[in-house]
């Protein structure tokens, strides 16, 4: 079984993209399209079962924007066991508020950037040969 993007979570990941809340909007703005140096951020990525906010395949970091629901003792523990499985398998996992991405999305996008390795992403090319 694929460990990306597994069939039985297709619409639920379409679902999800469809219904982002105003923090995972706002974030999303700002990482589509390789805006932050340069790295390819996908939204609503399933690993394994789980299906993550923001991915970036090249510096296997996830970014979970978390809510109100998440200070719910047993979403915690569910968020913990989800962590520690993706960090098992080499995947990094940046957690941020969504009054941290309303209110200080700068402060957020530079704790992205920290997690990054130390080498810069490759240019991207548009298909016009250059």
């Amino acid at each position: 079984m694929p460990l990306h993007n597994r069939k039985y979570l297709k619409k639920y990941r379409r679902d999800l993209r469809s219904n982002l809340t105003i923090s995972e909007a706002r974030l999303w703005k700002a990482l589509k399209g390789s805006q932050l140096d340069g790295r390819k951020f996908r939204r609503q990525h399933s690993i394994a079962n789980y299906i993550v906010d923001f991915y970036c395949p090249s510096e296997k970091l996830v970014i979970e924007v978390d809510g109100g629901y998440h200070r719910n003792e047993s979403v915690q523990i569910a968020d913990a066991k989800r962590d520690a499985y993706l960090n098992s398998i080499g995947i990094k996992v940046l957690r941020v508020l969504n009054e941290s991405v309303r209110s200080q999305l700068g402060m957020v996008l530079e704790a992205i950037r920290a997690e990054f390795s130390t080498t810069p992403a490759p240019p991207q090319r548009r298909g016009d040969g250059l």
